[in-house]
């Protein structure tokens, strides 16, 4: 399969992908997701070939619900590369006991940005 590059949120690298996770978390386990997630992505995921940074948010309405943003270098740095690598099963043994159902896992490409 051919390395497709996808839109990137930041504008020195405007020909890397973004994938967003939606995470829902069980209730009264913010505190200790807080943490897992970090270093699951600090420890785990950017040592992952194409890895290009991270951003993840926490609701304020929604205190369960989390958004996390990878930046890959390709669709196949995360699909392939990460996705079916034993790296995969080491991101989730440390959060996976926290999600309350699957993540919801997407694809994005830069469409417009301000600034």
């Amino acid at each position: 399969m051919a390395s497709r590059k996808i839109g990137y949120l930041n504008i020195l690298e405007a020909n890397h992908g973004a994938g967003t996770r939606d995470i829902r978390i069980h209730p009264g386990k913010q505190a200790e997701f807080d943490l897992a997630i970090r270093k699951g992505v600090e420890t785990v995921i950017a040592k992952a070939t194409g890895f290009k940074g991270y951003k993840v948010n926490k609701g304020i309405e929604t205190p369960e619900r989390y958004l996390l943003m990878i930046f890959w270098e390709t669709l196949e740095s995360h699909t392939v590369d990460f996705r079916e690598s034993p790296a995969f099963a080491e991101w989730r043994a440390i959060v996976g006991g926290f999600f309350a159902g699957q993540p919801v896992v997407e694809h994005f490409e830069l469409l417009a940005k301000s600034g």
